[in-house]
């Protein structure tokens, strides 16, 4: 059978790019600087590049006097430049292509530049590299002799102004070559379906009599997968469907409240899970060693990295580092530079350092209060503006909220629970309820995708609390006055459930 030896031969092309690796390990900073420079010269006759004197920039200090530190907010109207037509305004070649993602306090959606080198030294020599180290660690791999399925996101492009923009996921689909088909599940044609339903369905039709060898996708998206899959075949665990399933490759969301239910719905004991950081804007980290919680920072993708300590954290004024200042277990804000335009962008995620050699990262959360368990990216903004709404219409005013995740349980929906006190209570909490999740829909894309035919997101469960009930928990944590406020967005059910206790 000639699948072993594919196999061997895809796993040797694959661990040649070791080396490279090693080389940014031996030399990160090196790297770093080298690549800062090479960007500033790639751009210094664009628009952004002229006004900002890149042609004057010869080492990071002159970067950091001469280019702010910038939000999606003040990097909008060259992006909506760019998608009108316009080109050469903050990278070289030419933009395309547009990545859609969760909306801004003042926008539903960004729209973040893709260029063909992020393309193809990012996020396609990424994907690799996910594979490389991953064989690289386990030598006795037979994860060529079958396929990968991956799950994407919501895979629909749309032309606009000559102008591509989607999820991220259908971008990189839509310019894979014709080849990959026959190593990945589902087919081009399956992975870019619109609608989610249709396509689960259709991911189903196609991989359930195929050899799937690995999973890669959301956790939380993953699992519906997963779960229908076993309604489909009425089969126990996922072992049963796939035999030589190996390791499952995840993102987007924090894993932990989901690993015991991927545990009971793939009984391998040697399963090995592989965790990724990646977003439109790039490609960051991957776990380079088996049962890591730690993620290498990948430093020769076209990205420059710079670092803001949370402890003095001002938005666009704060006063960032670079690699060689990081200490580690301190939280810091990231700002990317990047190879499809971005200067200095504050992305909104924060990471700590658990090694400086090399360097490894973990994920610590946002520099916003936000909420993304099942990747609906719901930030302090759309809950505020969803409940002004609800309110408006409802005749209802509120003291104080809370809003934590409801996580899913087997073949159950998560969902968001909200712990609220009304100084007036809306005579009808049904409809109070169907009013704010429609508002959280309209403000929020990712929210409203998740929350499609509640297939990962249920209704939001409103608990009407107790009159001073969010003053008792304060006054029991020693915390009133007026320095404390009420956590109003989380990723656990820690406030929640000591709340619901009282």
């Amino acid at each position: 059978m000639a699948l072993p030896f594919v196999n061997s031969i895809i796993s040797w092309f694959l661990k040649k790019r070791v080396h490279q690796i090693e080389l940014f390990l031996k030399y990160p900073v090196d790297v770093q600087e080298e690549l800062l420079l090479k960007l500033v010269a790639s751009a210094k006759r664009t628009e952004f590049g002229e006004e900002h004197h890149f042609s004057s920039i010869k080492n990071y200090r002159d970067f950091t006097k001469k280019v702010p530190i910038q939000k999606y907010e003040s990097i909008e109207p060259l992006i909506e430049r760019c998608r009108k037509g316009e080109q050469n305004l903050f990278w070289a070649t030419p933009i395309k292509w547009f990545a859609k993602s969760s909306g801004t306090t003042n926008a539903k959606s960004k729209f973040i530049p893709v260029s063909d080198e992020a393309l193809e030294y990012c996020h396609m020599k990424a994907g690799k590299d996910m594979l490389c180290l991953y064989i690289n660690n386990n030598e006795e791999t037979q994860l060529f002799t079958g396929k990968g399925l991956k799950l994407g996101g919501s895979s629909e492009i749309y032309k606009d102004n000559n102008s591509y923009f989607g999820d991220l996921s259908a971008i990189i689909t839509g310019n894979l070559p014709f080849w990959v088909d026959y190593s990945t599940a589902p087919s081009q044609e399956v992975a870019l379906m619109a609608e989610w339903e249709t396509k689960m369905e259709a991911i189903i039709d196609e991989t359930i009599n195929e050899n799937i060898t690995s999973l890669i996708g959301v956790p939380s998206w993953m699992l519906v997968l997963l779960n229908r899959v076993l309604e489909r075949t009425g089969k126990d665990n996922i072992l049963e469907v796939w035999p030589n399933l190996e390791v499952y490759f995840h993102g987007g969301v924090n894993f932990n409240p989901y690993r015991e239910q991927y545990k009971k719905l793939i009984p391998k004991k040697d399963f090995q899970y592989y965790e990724i950081y990646n977003a439109s804007e790039g490609f960051f980290a991957i776990q380079d060693n088996n049962g890591s919680k730690e993620l290498l920072l990948m430093l020769d993708y076209g990205i420059f990295y710079e670092f803001i300590p949370m402890s003095a954290y001002k938005g666009e004024n704060s006063k960032a580092i670079p690699l060689s200042e990081v200490k580690k277990n301190i939280d810091y804000a990231l700002i990317i530079t990047t190879n499809s335009g971005l200067w200095r962008y504050l992305i909104g995620d924060t990471i700590r350092f658990t090694s400086l050699d090399p360097y490894r990262i973990k994920i610590t959360g946002r520099t916003k209060h936000h909420i993304n368990v099942f990747g609906e990216e719901l930030i302090i903004e759309n809950a505020e503006d969803a409940l002004r709404l609800a309110c408006k219409k409802t005749n209802a005013n509120i003291k104080e909220y809370t809003v934590g995740p409801i996580f899913m349980k087997g073949k159950k929906n998560g969902g968001h629970q909200w712990v609220i006190e009304f100084e007036n209570t809306p005579k009808s909490m049904d409809y109070f309820t169907e009013i704010l999740d429609n508002a959280l829909k309209s403000i929020n894309s990712d929210y409203e995708a998740k929350r499609y035919n509640s297939m990962a997101l249920a209704m939001p469960k409103i608990h009407v609390a107790k009159e001073g009930l969010f003053y008792d928990w304060l006054k029991k944590k020693g915390k009133l006055g007026g320095q404390h406020k009420i956590p109003r967005l989380s990723n656990s059910r820690d406030f929640v459930e000591e709340l619901l206790e009282l």
